[in-house]
């Protein structure tokens, strides 16, 4: 059976029977979540989506209702506090347990309710002829369980990492020391699911631990209790705790809802409670107190005790509309746990299962089973891809390929170390040595040494579809699989038949799959190099020609259409008015062609004479704003503060006739803005031989973007050799390329892709540093002309790059010892360039 024909809902439903809550599944869909329509979304494990209903009838409640500060005790407050203690009873109700055996305390997320645990716990130093206290975590944790141990570390408790495997293999045959006294405290943590790879652990890890028949409790005496990161777990699957009482059970009700944002909570033992001590005392936590003396009673309801401050009781009344959608919607966790896991499950059987047309598989799936039931095995898939040679494809890569298919999937190591250096088997070494090549969490240099610092997670949640799987497989077949797309049938057969294996049974070794086989990344072959010669610029008689720069384009709003000219003055911050204005929407956040395409119908002209810059559109009146602006019209004017590409800049409202221009024709509030003439903006790496200190506009990196005509025209060839899509996509002009790639100087006469081996370069009389090269996204596959997006030429630039997609290159403005004469850049200037040195 071919590719395609798996890659329908009647092979879905041959591998899982359990899929949607009913008849009207899609209807569904459509009334509640509409938003999503044109997106593929793979980002549960991060947050799930709310429904539409669930705002509505939240909005009408807040709207109809007073509800007063819960301290207070008027009517208003009396409301509030009573639906509080309503929300209480059902978050313990939906984890099938009762007030009397735990109490509910709020927090502002899942990370606050670890951190209370972390201050409250009664560690115990060690002393002499008397052991401390003991932290322990599952190497397989989130940084927040993790992070435990930087106040324990102070307080002389030892902390104990312990391997997912350590935890039975180690494990004695019966209860420990039950007959020895020994009251030192311990806390134990790990996770009921793991947010990297979607494995659940044993519940029954909870009372082996708090029996001491488990390691690390059976190997040291005193009582251990039992920290339960359940985030993760909750989200898509039940928890019972009368199966496995833990002491402390952190949440996040946004990874369960999708709303409200901002609050969690920890669930505590009633028969723990005692142990946890408080040293801050906020409103509302005091029984009674002096100011004068040191004298205090803390509140003697637990959650009181602990609810420093008033809580943020209008996201609590949230909460309940959240469980009301929750089981109108679905019926409850376990049809949630059978939808979701069904997904999962196909989605992994075909992905590991694809394969190159030369029989390489696609992908290396980072997983300890083989998806065989949802009591083992989450919503969640972790991998990486492959190239025809067996070369991982960096994470950032894939990431810029699914936006341009707008599938949003999470990359990097997850807020999760431990479980990330175990499945691509980074050392401890590697990981210090890739924080000194650059390396840091959540950046985008995916591969060090051609090893991969990360990978790519997708995750399914209640409102996922099979269209979204099926969206997201033939993403991969179509931009990472040489052709033709092959399936490893043998293996697909087998997963078919698989069921899930008894606990004991399960290898605890670590299991990287990929059709079935196991690679080591130094065996893998080193791609094939492709040969750039003879795609150079050369004349008739086979001459290359002189280096020129041919075109000059300027944007003077960022994100809008390009202005070229022919003769152009340079600025302290690059181009004169390069970039100069940006447009940001009603939240004042920056907007550019990757969330509002047309914006490049925008076509803004710099009148230096008339001292205007003119903003024209189809079907628009023109209109002008002042290119400078004098001291008086400065004041007249609101100043801002903005963000570009994380850097705080201070800016200049341009006025509400530009705001109404722009909010017409883009269909949104919307408002113009400059960069105030009074804010400098340093650039955050300043190149070898640059000024001392080199100022930016509302540039994204550097002041000058440069790209090879020569380098356009190669894409360009490639763009030819791949098959025409199932989109129609056709192939693009020269001048097309050029626009999408949005440079300030385009160059001819070089060899492509030879610009990225320059250090220097003089156009004109003017000297310049090469600062780096431009990393590519998906605003490339945006039509300046029409709007419109398409896939190429991304595709083929991701496909021509074996690690980052880049494209032209950054220059700084060299400054000369004396700049006595104002420089302009002309097109058709020679230039000269000087190589890196050997």
């Amino acid at each position: 059976m071919d590719f395609q024909k798996l890659c329908t809902f009647e092979t879905f439903k041959q591998v899982w029977k359990h899929y949607s809550y009913g008849e009207n599944f899609d209807d569904m869909i459509e009334q509640e979540f509409k938003r999503t329509k044109g997106i593929t979304y793979l980002d549960h494990a991060a947050t799930t989506l709310y429904p539409e209903s669930l705002i509505r009838d939240y909005s009408q409640d807040i709207s109809r209702n007073v509800y007063g500060n819960p301290h207070s005790h008027n009517p208003s407050s009396r409301l509030t506090h009573d639906t509080i203690e309503r929300v209480r009873y059902r978050i313990l109700q939906h984890f099938n347990v009762t007030p009397e055996e735990y109490s509910v305390i709020f927090t502002s997320g899942c990370t606050a309710a670890l951190k209370l645990v972390a201050e409250s716990f009664p560690w115990r130093p060690q002393a002499e002829g008397e052991a401390g206290s003991h932290f322990c975590y599952l190497t397989d944790n989130h940084t927040s369980v993790v992070g435990i141990r930087g106040l324990t570390s102070g307080r002389g408790v030892v902390t104990m990492p312990v391997s997912p495997q350590e935890v039975e293999n180690r494990a004695k045959d019966a209860a420990q020391g039950e007959d020895v006294v020994c009251e030192t405290p311990h806390l134990f943590c790990y996770p009921a699911q793991s947010n990297f790879s979607g494995r659940k652990y044993p519940l029954s890890h909870v009372k082996g631990i708090q029996l001491r028949r488990l390691y690390p409790a059976c190997d040291h005496e005193g009582r251990w209790f039992v920290l339960l990161d359940a985030a993760s777990l909750v989200s898509c699957s039940p928890l019972n705790l009368q199966d496995c009482p833990a002491d402390f059970i952190p949440i996040s009700f946004y990874k369960m809802f999708g709303f409200p944002t901002g609050l969690g909570a920890l669930l505590v033992h009633n028969d723990t409670a005692g142990i946890l001590k408080k040293t801050y005392f906020g409103g509302g936590t005091a029984a009674a107190y002096l100011s004068g003396d040191d004298y205090f009673v803390p509140a003697l309801n637990i959650s009181d005790r602990f609810e420093d401050g008033t809580v943020s009781f209008l996201e609590i009344i949230a909460v309940n509309h959240s469980f009301n959608a929750l089981y109108r919607i679905t019926g409850g966790m376990h049809n949630i746990q059978q939808h979701t896991f069904g997904l999962a499950r196909y989605t992994y059987m075909l992905l590991s299962s694809l394969c190159h047309g030369n029989g390489r598989p696609v992908a290396l799936i980072y997983t300890e089973g083989q998806f065989e039931s949802p009591s083992t095995q989450g919503a969640i898939l972790n991998f990486n891809l492959m190239d025809s040679h067996g070369q991982i494809i960096g994470y950032s890569q894939v990431d810029i390929m699914a936006s341009l298919y707008n599938i949003h999937v999470r990359t990097g190591c997850f807020c999760n170390t431990g479980a990330c250096q175990f499945f691509l088997g980074i050392t401890d070494q590697q990981m210090r040595k890739n924080l000194q090549a650059g390396h840091v969490c959540g950046d985008s240099i995916d591969l060090v040494d051609g090893q991969p610092t990360g990978s790519v997670r997708v995750s399914f949640g209640y409102m996922s579809t099979f269209e979204d799987c099926q969206k997201f497989l033939n993403f991969v077949a179509e931009c990472f699989i040489e052709k033709p797309v092959t399936v490893d049938q043998d293996r697909l057969e087998k997963l078919k038949t698989v069921t899930a294996a008894p606990q004991g049974l399960r290898e605890h070794h670590q299991i990287k799959i990929s059709n079935g086989e196991k690679y080591k990344m130094d065996e893998l072959e080193k791609p094939i190099e492709v040969s750039l010669r003879g795609f150079g610029d050369k004349n008739s008689n086979g001459y290359r020609e002189a280096h020129t720069l041919t075109n000059i384009y300027i944007y003077p709003i960022k994100s809008c259409g390009a202005y070229e000219v022919h003769d152009w003055p340079v600025g302290p911050l690059g181009l004169l008015y390069d970039r100069g204005w940006m447009v940001v929407n009603g939240n004042g956040v920056c907007l550019s062609q990757k969330r509002e395409q047309r914006l490049c119908l925008i076509h803004p002209q710099v009148q230096l004479p008339s001292n205007k810059l003119l903003l024209q559109a189809s079907g628009m009146d023109t209109i002008s704003v002042p290119l400078e602006k004098n001291t008086q019209m400065r004041t007249s004017y609101q100043v801002c503060q903005s963000k570009v590409c994380g850097d705080r800049v201070e800016t200049v409202d341009c006025g509400d006739e530009a705001a109404s221009w722009l909010s017409d024709f883009l269909g949104q509030p919307c408002r113009l803005i400059r960069l105030s003439p009074d804010f400098t903006r340093e650039m955050k790496k300043r190149p070898s031989g640059a000024a001392t200190s080199t100022s930016l506009s509302l540039v994204n990196e550097a002041q000058y973007l440069m790209i090879n005509r020569a380098s356009v025209e190669l894409i360009q060839k490639l763009m030819s050799c791949r098959e025409v899509d199932s989109e129609g996509d056709q192939i693009l002009d020269t001048q097309n390329v050029i626009s999408r790639f949005r440079a300030n100087l385009v160059i001819a006469g070089v060899e492509p892709f030879e610009e990225d081996n320059w250090s220097h370069l003089i156009i004109g009389n003017t000297r310049f540093v090469v600062t780096g090269q431009c990393g590519r996204c998906q605003m490339v596959g945006v039509d300046q002309e029409t709007g419109t997006r398409t896939k190429e030429p991304l595709m083929s630039l991701s496909a021509y790059h074996t690690g980052k997609v880049t494209f032209g290159v950054y220059l700084t403005r060299q400054l000369p010892e004396s700049t006595t004469t104002p420089s302009v850049l002309s097109a058709g200037s020679l230039i000269q360039p000087k190589q890196h040195s050997s």
